[in-house]
């Protein structure tokens, strides 16, 4: 027996509590991602586009799909989830989203003269992909008193808004520097899940069997509450690492100054000039800012340590 199934028990701000979890963890990932295209080192690149994977992948889809779920009922049945398809859920969304943004780390991976839109598009479409596995993976760890289905129209769709939306988001995040850059690309990219959940759910179809035993398995609150334990230190320790971050200015000027302390005499070391110049592109051809130090202020600062050093 088929019945109508209801996917906001709890109220609207179930909706906007997921919404808002998937913007910070896709703005959290995609910040991590920016840094990664900073870094000259391949380990310090993967090193970050794995940061960015557990915020995307972990908060930003895998933890909103089951906040999403809490407001998820099937009248006539209670709802469990199993183990390992749960587990397996998990894993798929990192490691997806960790694929997909190497992708888009390839044309610095292998040297090689792509087309910027090239690793956008199919970075973005292996995401596209990561959220709807993710959330069809995550539907298959349902157990009910009957069984499921899926309309395949809605599974299309969910899927098509997936990828563009993905797609755009990395488009946006991977051309632009800029702090509002970012957040338009995590507002989409939260859009981009939020959007490919309820129009998977929206073809759901529940058939109740009443002679059937009541599901075993795990409850959706006792998932999202070590789930929220574990996204909080997922969001905490790239927010602390983007902070920590050192900026490559900032590098080079310490560098400069600590070539003019270590010189016998300052006025034989090199140092920037203010002449203008071309301001060089990252490998995505985005504009770098770059700040030019003239060579009055690092004379003067090294002057100054060399002489608290002779005190």
């Amino acid at each position: 027996m088929s019945h109508e199934l209801h996917h906001f028990t709890m109220g609207l701000w179930v909706f906007f509590l997921a919404y808002a979890t998937s913007v910070v963890g896709s703005y959290v990932g995609l910040s991590c991602v920016r840094q990664s295209f900073k870094d000259d080192g391949k380990n310090a690149r993967m090193r970050w586009l794995a940061t960015a994977s557990l915020a995307i992948g972990g908060v930003g889809i895998w933890l909103m799909h089951f906040i999403g779920m809490m407001g998820f009922a099937v009248p006539g049945s209670t709802i469990r989830y199993a183990f390992a398809p749960t587990l397996f859920s998990v894993v798929l969304a990192i490691g997806a989203t960790l694929f997909g943004l190497w992708i888009v780390d390839s044309r610095a991976e292998w040297k090689a003269r792509v087309p910027r839109g090239i690793p956008l598009t199919v970075g973005g479409l292996v995401m596209g992909l990561a959220v709807s596995l993710m959330h069809y993976s995550g539907m298959a760890a349902i157990r009910i008193k009957g069984t499921i289905e899926h309309d395949q129209a809605f599974v299309i769709a969910s899927i098509v808004i997936g990828v563009v939306a993905s797609t755009a988001a990395l488009w946006l995040a991977g051309v632009a520097e800029r702090l509002p850059a970012r957040a338009a690309a995590a507002l989409i990219m939260g859009c981009a899940v939020v959007a490919l959940h309820y129009t998977g759910m929206a073809g759901v179809k529940a058939t109740i069997d009443p002679s059937a035993a009541d599901p075993e398995g795990l409850t959706v609150l006792s998932v999202l509450f070590p789930a929220f334990v574990l996204g909080i230190l997922v969001i905490a320790l790239p927010i602390v690492a983007l902070l920590l971050a050192p900026n490559r200015e900032d590098l080079r000027r310490e560098a400069a100054v600590a070539q003019w302390v270590d010189s016998s005499d300052p006025a034989d070391v090199p140092v920037p000039s203010a002449t203008p110049h071309v301001a060089p592109r990252d490998e995505f051809g985005t504009s770098v800012r770059v700040t030019v130090v003239p060579e009055w202020p690092l004379r003067r600062r090294a002057e100054d340590l060399k002489q608290r050093d002779r005190r």
